[in-house]
């Protein structure tokens, strides 16, 4: 039997879309003899790729990828010649070069009337700046990635709100949001001794919108060493931006450490760890805490660590109702970082459509020293793994900006100190937002503080007047243990009255 690359496979599959003419990215001729589309299009490249080896794609040449970061930046895509600029539809599209961090190109097509096009890769639509290094042009070249634009606040104007570049990586915005944590499409063996997995879109189609249109259908082919994919993303940006995610993904090998609907955020410090760094800003996060609704309907609340380990915690639970890395804090006083902007960045939520069966929630917090990298990782881990062979259809709906509205007080900060007076230990506070269920005061509020290591303190319940919801305030004494896991949550009238706070003390 003749064996097929990867390259010829996608090669013979796109052969008949007809190429833009270099330099006319904005307005692309509808193609007259390219192939049908549609989403099974897609999922029957992704099977046909797991049922051959895996062979890695071609890298670009070996200066665009020895760039440093400043040079990457001297070379910049000019908007106003994006994709469908000059046409009235409601989105424009806009790319990147590749090199640096992403060493392989993609391909990227545009479907109309049910029809693939592919889009040529120009470099004539990118403006230099006079440090811009010579870099060679060969037919190795092709684009990284790219972002969508549409209307958001300003009638005429049409604001990026979402980036697919790198693996399979991709973030979104609300109309409000600055840029923050990421969502993949699988991960793969993360933080297994063996070595992380990064499976890679190598392939999109845009479904070409017509004026007006509110929402953006994108199309991915993903492929990895043991796993592939075929991907439908349909966006509705906004306030929240909301994706509608469909996935069949195929198994090459056994998987059997996978993570679906995977986050990845950063957290380095905020007032329980505030002591390790030397910094004018009071806290420095992209996400604050991780939110769970488990299939029983109970609201867990993980505030997020920057542990001296690799620390990983497990949720176990059948059938989510959601999971999520959320961003609390929202004023400019919260961090003091005039550039960053972190009151800004948005949180995520992930909201399993259908059955998901039985898992995990799973937490990943990987040691950091700067804000530059991304150490948080959250995911839903299937208990059963998936053999070689197996195929795989889940869908799932992720929400940028806001915090999803749940009925239960929120847990709005968690602080953290030595016990100076009187026994030795730590103090834990939790602070709670407004809520109507506080309106007769901390009486009728029983505070629950449970662990499986230590006996914590009865805990001492306040109306808070700066934040005008509650604090609960306990100490704990870890002794010689390293860790210590902790559980709080308010209940009125044998009901919950708040999040579950779920917290691990590490030395």
């Amino acid at each position: 039997m003749r064996r097929y690359s990867r390259r010829i496979f996608l090669a013979a599959a796109l052969a008949s879309t007809a190429p833009l003419a270099l330099g006319a990215l904005s307005t692309p001729a509808r193609a007259t003899g390219g192939p049908e589309f549609s989403r099974d299009v897609v999922v029957t490249l992704a099977r046909n790729l797991a049922a051959a080896p895996y062979e890695p794609r071609a890298s670009v040449p070996q200066d665009w990828q020895d760039q440093s970061y400043e040079e990457y930046q001297t070379r910049w895509f000019r908007s106003h010649d994006a994709l469908w600029s000059k046409t009235p539809r409601s989105y424009n599209v806009d790319f990147f070069l590749p090199g640096l961090y992403f060493p392989r190109p993609i391909v990227i097509n545009t479907v109309e009337n049910g029809i693939a096009q592919k889009v040529a890769f120009d470099i004539s639509l990118f403006d230099k700046t006079d440090k811009a290094p010579e870099l060679s042009i060969d037919e190795s070249l092709g684009y990284s990635g790219f972002r969508l634009r549409t209307e958001l606040q300003e009638p005429g104007k049409k604001n990026e709100f979402c980036v697919f570049q790198g693996a399979s990586y991709f973030r979104a915005i609300g109309a409000l949001n600055t840029y923050g944590l990421s969502a993949r499409g699988l991960a793969v063996n993360t933080a297994d001794p063996k070595g992380e997995e990064f499976p890679e879109f190598t392939a999109f189609w845009l479904e070409t919108p017509v004026p007006g249109q509110r929402n953006m259908v994108v199309h991915a082919l993903m492929d990895s060493p043991s796993v592939t994919g075929a991907y439908r993303f349909d966006i509705l940006p906004g306030q929240d931006t909301v994706m509608d995610v469909e996935a069949t993904i195929f198994a090459r090998e056994e998987l059997d450490n996978i993570g679906l609907g995977p986050l990845t955020s950063m957290f380095l410090f905020d007032q329980t760890n505030r002591h390790r760094f030397d910094d004018f800003r009071p806290a420095v996060h992209d996400s604050d805490g991780l939110l769970v609704v488990n299939g029983n309907g109970e609201t867990l609340w993980r505030p997020l660590a920057n542990p001296t380990t690799l620390q990983l915690s497990s949720f176990v639970d059948e059938n989510p109702r959601g999971f999520g890395l959320m961003q609390r804090p929202r004023l400019l006083s919260d961090y003091e970082d005039l550039e960053a902007h972190y009151h800004k960045r948005p949180s995520l939520w992930v909201e399993p459509l259908g059955d998901w069966g039985k898992g995990a929630v799973t937490l990943v917090e990987i040691p950091a020293d700067k804000e530059i990298y991304d150490n948080i990782v959250a995911y839903w881990r299937p208990r059963e793994r998936y053999n070689a062979g197996a195929e795989v259809t889940l869908s799932y709906r992720l929400t940028w900006g806001s915090d999803p509205d749940l009925s239960v007080p929120q847990v709005i900060n968690t602080a953290a100190g030595a016990r100076i007076f009187g026994d030795p230990g730590r103090i834990m506070t939790i602070d709670f937002a407004p809520h109507p269920l506080f309106a007769d005061g901390p009486d009728d509020i029983k505070a629950h503080i449970t662990s499986p290591h230590t006996t914590p303190t009865e805990g001492v319940l306040q109306n808070n007047p700066e934040t005008g919801g509650m604090r609960l305030a306990f100490a704990f004494d870890p002794g010689e243990r390293d860790h210590v896991e902790l559980r709080a949550e308010l209940r009125k009238d044998g009901e919950p009255a708040s999040e579950v706070w779920l917290y691990r003390w590490t030395r």
